[in-house]
C-alpha cells in the first residue's frame, strides 16, 4: 500500500482493515520522497523501482503468496501504484484512489501548500525544478502497458484531482478495469468511506479467488 504525498505508512491503518478481514497480507511502505524515505530518497516518476524492490522482498518471504502481489495507492500513491503496475509484471493487481494521470497538467492550480510539499520532498531548490519533475508523474506512456486487473476509485467532487484523471486512466490501460465513482465524493472520497473501502477489498479477494467479508 502506498500512501500520498503527505502521508505515511503508519496513517492508512483505516485503509488497511478491509484487507486484512479477508485474510489479504497487507505491506504499508514509504517509498520516494514519502514518510520516513523522503529525507533521503527524493520524488520520483519512475515509481516502479520502488515496487520492484519491494516484490524482490517478498520473493524471500516463505509465508507470502509470491503469485498474489497487488499494489494499492491513495491520492499521489494512486499514480504511484498504476505507474508500478504499468512496468512491474509480478503485480497481479491494482487499486487506484484519487491518482493524477498528469500531474504537471494541474500543477497551477494546486494548493500552495502542496506544491511547496511537493518541492520539498523532491529535494528541489525551488518551485521552478519541482514542476520539472512533477512532469515526470505521467502515466501517458504507462497506462496502456497496465494489462493486469484494475480497480479505479475517485470522487466527483474532488477539488484536488480532478475526477476526470481517473476516467483517463480507466479508457488508457489494456487490461480489465472497474471505474467507481463516487458522486459526491471529495478527493480519496474519504468523505464516503462506505462507498469503496469495503468494495476494494471484495473485489481484490475476487481477483485472488479469497472469500469475500
Amino acid at each position: 500500500m502506498a500512501p500520498g504525498l503527505d502521508s505515511t505508512k503508519e496513517e492508512i491503518h483505516a485503509y488497511e482493515e478491509p484487507f486484512l478481514a479477508r485474510g489479504i497480507a497487507v505491506l504499508a511502505i514509504d517509498g520516494p520522497g514519502q514518510g520516513e524515505a523522503e529525507y533521503e530518497i527524493p520524488i520520483c516518476g519512475d515509481y516502479e523501482r520502488a515496487a520492484r524492490a519491494v516484490c524482490d522482498w517478498i520473493e524471500t518471504r516463505k509465508d507470502l503468496s509470491h503469485e498474489k502481489i497487488a499494489i494499492w495507492g491513495v491520492s499521489l500513491g494512486g499514480y504511484y501504484a498504476p505507474r508500478a503496475a504499468a512496468y512491474e509484471k509480478r503485480i497481479r493487481a491494482c487499486i487506484a484512489l484519487s491518482g493524477p494521470f498528469e500531474w504537471e497538467k494541474i500543477w497551477d492550480d494546486l494548493p500552495d501548500l502542496t506544491r511547496e510539499t511537493f518541492r520539498v520532498r523532491a529535494h528541489c531548490a525551488s518551485e521552478i525544478d519541482a514542476k520539472k519533475i512533477a512532469a515526470t508523474l505521467t502515466m501517458v506512456e504507462a497506462a496502456p502497458r497496465i494489462n493486469c486487473p484494475i480497480y479505479i476509485v475517485a470522487g466527483r467532487q474532488d477539488r484536488l484531482v480532478p475526477a476526470s484523471h481517473a476516467e483517463r486512466l480507466a479508457k488508457s490501460v489494456s487490461g480489465p478495469v472497474e471505474l467507481l465513482m463516487v458522486e459526491d465524493g471529495g478527493h480519496n472520497a474519504n468523505n464516503r468511506p462506505y462507498r469503496y473501502r469495503s468494495q476494494s477489498a471484495d473485489w481484490l479477494a475476487k481477483q485472488f479467488g479469497l472469500p469475500k467479508s
